[in-house]
Formats: C-alpha cells, structure tokens, sequence
C-alpha cells in the first residue's frame, strides 16, 4: 500500500493532488536523517483515517482508541492549536430528505429538511473520539450491529502519529473472535495477499471514500493459477463519504482457499480493509501488505501458534525466488523443508509452515535467494491459528514497512499486549513508551536492544497508575532497520482469541528539501 503523501512547494503539489493527506517519506536504514544541510524534517499538519463497519453480529462489541503521541518536534500544549475526531460515514441506501418535509409544513420543517440533508452530506452524528490533548488516549465503546463506518481528520498538534484503533469481540457465530484493525489512511492502489473465495470463508472488502466526489475502484483477485475469472463487473462505485462492503466471493465463480485481492482506484481515492470470518476457526481484519519488495519483514508471529500459513504474490513480470528465514529469539533459522519458495508471476503461492515457532515467538523474514541483483518485488501475508478443534482462532500478519522514526499502537489492555520487535539486518536499538491511560497517569518508557537476525518479543511496559487503555510508541534510536507488531489477547470461554496489528512508521514528520522552505503552505489538497 502506498503511504499519502504531504503537499510541499512545487516538488510534492502534484503528488498531493493523487495522494492527499500528509504522512512520513522514508529515512536512511542506518538511524533517523538529523542532516540539516541536506533538508529539515517537519511535523505534518494535517492526517486522514479512515474506519471500516465494524460488524454486523448482534452479539458484538466494539472498542475504539484514538491517539496522538506528544512529540518534541510538534508546538507544546495550548499551542499550535488544532483538533483531531471522526464522524460517521454514509451507506450508500443513504438518501437525501427534502429540505421542506415536515409535518407543520413551515420554517420549522425546512429547518430540520436541512439539518438533515447536511447530515446525510457528511455521515450525520456528533463526531467521535475527539483529542483533548496529544499523550492521552480517548476511547469509547459501543455494541451496536448497525454501527457506521468512520471518517476523521486530525490537524495541527494532533496530526503528527495520530492513530486510532477499532477492536471488536464478537462473542459466537461466523467469525467469531476477536477482530482489530488500525484505521487506515486513504491510497489509490492496495494489495492483499490470504484474502480467500473458499466455501468456507467469507471475506469482505469494505471501501471507504473520504471525500465529496464518488470515488471509482476496481477490483481484481488472483489464485495459484493467476488473475481469477470474473463473474461480474468488477468496477465499483463508491459516492462520496461512503461506505460499500463487496463479497470477495460474488466477483468469481473460481472457489479458491488462497487469493491475493488488488484494490485500484480509477478516480478519487478510498480506504481498504478485509473482513475475513472463518466457519470453524474465528476471524479478524486482513490489513494490507506493505508496498512490494524485494525483502519483506511479517513480524510477530506467537509461540503458540498451531499453524502458520505463509501466501506470497509477486505482481510484476518477472518471478520471484526467496528465501524463507523464521528470526527466533537468538538468531535466524530455516524452516525445515521450506528453504525456498518460487512465486510465479502474477500468481499466489502459498505454503503451511504449521507450528513453525515451536514455543519461541518469532518473524518471518523474506530476501532474494539470488541475492538483490536478481530479486523481484513481492507482497505477502501470514494466516496465524491458535488453538485447536473447536477452539481455534485466527489472524493475520502482512508483510509490514519498517519504522524509520516512530509507530503506535492504540487500546493496550492491563493484561493481554505482546510487542514484537524484529530487526533484519543489524542490531537495532529502540524505545518503548506506554503513554498515559485513558483514565489517567503517566508514561514509562523502555529502551531494547534487537539484535540483528532476531525477534525481540515482550510485555510492553504499562502506565504509571491511571486506569484504562493506553497506546504504546516505539522509537527507532540508532542501528538497522526495525519492523513490529503488537498481539492483543484477549480470551473467552476456553477460546484463545486474539488480534495482531503491524506497526510501520506513523507517517508523524516529513522532509522538507531545504532548511528554509517556507512551510505556510503544507496542507491537505484533498480537503479543499
């Protein structure tokens, strides 16, 4: 998935106009770029987030945490200004009242014609999850089945990491588990490898458009033996400031266990999740995998994991060798039988690694197996049971971009968070800060060592007093590149439910070329 991209002077306009929103530009793989000659990095100023439907299970319950990290480089409290909140999407069966309805056929109908015409235009309902302040989380909760999509902005002091996270525990039926997701910003192209037409499975995407105008989307879904045949117009239409779930399975008649799905939009630009619900072993949101690569990180896999399912896709014209690498907690191993994996093409592959960790948490690491001169970019997706029988839940681990400065991860719980820290190449040196609960507080930070080649999976640290959810931050310091997950457990009747969130970097500064570059312009073309 491309990150969206902050206007800048001249260099970046056009870019803004595709992209819109302003999020980070990558840094060197050997520490943060502090080099003030060459360009300054700035805060950005203005974020998009975008929440899908959360379920439709009456036996449902949902948790949303949103939180804006306080950051050195961004104005101190009471300065700054700005404000950060999310309000409620509109279906696409949402119409438009007349503005003069109303039973007393006078001003007092055409006031509220009105009132409701303008909620239609923008979701309706008060706005959700407002910030009073950056470095404190707000949640709320809420258990009904018709609850909306959301769409949220966040500017000035609350732009910089803003992150909001939707979790929800569905408590029987299809699906049933625990199912989380980061909201994501809004893009243009997204790929999702372990989407699935199975019988058994059904795997919803949901489309979110941000904006005014519709926005229109293709979609596309390829299986082991390349793009699968269509059975209907693939082109969907999305009106603005809505929301459209779409049935991997009713676009083909091709069942097929694993799919990797492209999301493309022609015109405008959406947000992308799946909603994956298993018959017999649970579900959760499938985020997408990080842009194509030639080595690719999928961190955070649990110890006690009974079956992992590796799916790879490599969408450009050439195939794709790679070698495969589980980084435990003191180096890197091969797991056995699966030294390799060919990926043709245009194709999925997939492979069942089983219980590959065997009681060690661990990542999945992903290189050329003819070295970078001959590699092929691919995207990818890990599949993640726990349990058995009866009693198996799942998730899923995308391949995940690293954290060149920082990455959040929102609604930790007392019990049940595990970050996991994996640094590919060389040693990399972090720090973990859990910010203020929800309910008060102060935040504790932690600095870890990951040594290059392994995992480095812990409890992250907790707040200083203070009761509910709180967010935790990790810091890149100094070393090689670092990537991370967070798992919240949460389990229920005998049932290991649990949710796994990739942490890439917050997109909280970006490079300005030039220390002098007037900034007055920085905005978000899109909310024009």
């Amino acid at each position: 998935m491309n990150r969206t991209t902050l206007s800048l002077i001249g260099v970046a306009t056009a870019l803004a106009a595709v992209t819109g929103v302003a999020t980070l530009t990558g840094g060197s793989s050997d520490g943060p770029d502090r080099s003030a000659e060459a360009a300054s990095r700035m805060p950005v100023e203005r974020s998009t987030l975008l929440c899908p439907t959360p379920t439709s299970s009456e036996v449902g319950s949902t948790t949303y945490t949103a939180y804006t990290p306080r950051r050195k480089d961004v104005a101190a409290e009471g300065a700054g200004g700005g404000e950060a909140a999310l309000l409620p999407a509109r279906s696409p069966s949402d119409e438009v009242t007349d503005p003069g309805a109303g039973d007393d056929g006078g001003k007092g109908g055409k006031d509220k014609g009105e009132q409701r015409q303008r909620d239609a235009a923008t979701g309706g309902g008060k706005p959700v999850l407002p910030l009073k302040q950056p470095g404190k989380p707000v949640t709320t909760d809420t258990d009904r089945s018709d609850a909306p999509a959301l769409i949220g902005t966040a500017d000035g002091r609350f732009a910089p990491g803003w992150t909001v996270q939707q979790t929800t525990t569905i408590a029987a039926g299809s699906g049933r588990g625990l199912m989380g997701t980061a909201c994501t910003a809004p893009d243009t192209d997204f790929w999702f490898p372990g989407a699935s037409t199975a019988r058994d499975r059904q795997d919803f995407v949901h489309l979110t458009n941000p904006d005014e105008a519709a926005a229109e989307v293709d979609l596309k879904l390829y299986g082991p033996g390349g793009r699968l045949k269509p059975s209907t117009d693939e082109s969907i239409t999305v009106p603005g400031r809505s929301t459209v779930p779409v049935l991997l399975s009713t676009l083909t008649d091709q069942r097929a266990a694993d799919v990797s799905l492209r999301v493309t939009s022609r015109t405008g630009r959406v947000g992308a999740s799946v909603q994956s619900a298993d018959q017999k072993a649970g579900g959760d949101w499938l985020p997408a995998s990080a842009e194509a690569a030639t080595s690719v990180a999928l961190p955070g896999i649990p110890a006690d994991a009974t079956s992992v399912r590796l799916v790879v896709f490599a969408p450009g014209s050439d195939d794709a060798d790679l070698k495969v690498r589980l980084a435990g907690r003191t180096g890197s191993i091969t797991p056995a039988g699966h030294e390799s994996l060919h990926v043709k093409s245009g194709m999925t592959a997939a492979i069942d690694l089983g219980d590959v960790t065997k009681g060690e948490p661990g990542s999945l690491l992903l290189t050329p197996e003819g070295g970078e001169g001959a590699a092929t970019p691919v995207v990818a997706a890990l599949r993640v049971t726990r349990g058995k029988g009866s009693a198996q839940e799942t998730a899923f681990i995308p391949a995940t971009a690293r954290i060149d400065r920082t990455a959040t991860a929102a609604d930790n719980r007392a019990k049940g968070s595990t970050l996991s820290l994996v640094a590919p190449g060389a040693t990399a040196r972090v720090r973990v800060t859990a910010s203020a609960a929800s309910g008060g507080g102060s935040p504790v930070s932690k600095t870890f060592t990951v040594k290059g080649g392994t995992t480095t999976s812990v409890a992250p640290p907790r707040p200083a007093s203070g009761k509910g959810g709180y967010a935790v931050t990790v810091e890149r310091i100094s070393g090689g590149p670092v990537h991370a997950s967070r798992m919240l457990a949460l389990p229920q009747d005998g049932v290991p439910m649990f949710t796994i969130q990739g942490m890439p970097d917050d997109g909280g500064t970006v490079v300005v070329p030039g220390a002098r570059q007037d900034l007055s312009v920085l905005n978000d073309e899109s909310a024009r």
